[in-house]
């Protein structure tokens, strides 16, 4: 972190122990915000790597689809149950916006996929409480806790 304490860095947003925290104690509900049953997509893979690591995955997309066999929402607010992480898979200008959506339906913890960072959305995301990664992808890291 810089002297300018509203500057974050990438050893602050891509700290490993709150990658192995929010993968392995955070909880198994994760919606998956940008998740569509289209195959090329980088979301399609990462949900099907969740699932095969016991996460529940909730897609959420404006089309509301199933994918992975589990039905799909329109909104973070449209999910009737709790979840547990947000994992942003929607072009970088939108993602502080879900940050703070997670926020509002009581989410643990955002994770921001690679290439994906907002400081700002960091420090609000943060200061409510919750844990929050950036510019990391969860298949990745998942299967390295061993």
């Amino acid at each position: 972190m810089s002297a300018d304490s509203t500057t974050t860095g990438p050893a602050e947003y891509s700290a490993s122990e709150a990658v192995r925290r929010i993968l392995t104690s955070t909880g198994d509900t994760w919606a998956v915000v940008g998740l569509s049953n289209n195959r090329a997509r980088a979301a399609y893979g990462v949900a099907a790597v969740l699932q095969r690591f016991g996460k529940r995955i909730v897609p959420v997309h404006p089309k509301a689809e199933t994918v992975h066999g589990e039905r799909g929402y329109a909104s973070l607010a449209d999910v009737p149950f709790p979840v547990d992480v947000v994992d942003v898979f929607v072009n970088g200008d939108l993602a502080g916006g879900v940050a703070d959506e997670a926020v509002a339906i009581g989410a643990k913890a955002v994770w921001f996929q690679l290439d994906v960072i907002d400081e700002a959305a960091f420090a609000r995301t943060r200061e409510a409480g919750l844990d929050m990664v950036m510019d990391r992808c969860p298949a990745i890291e998942i299967p390295r806790l061993g």
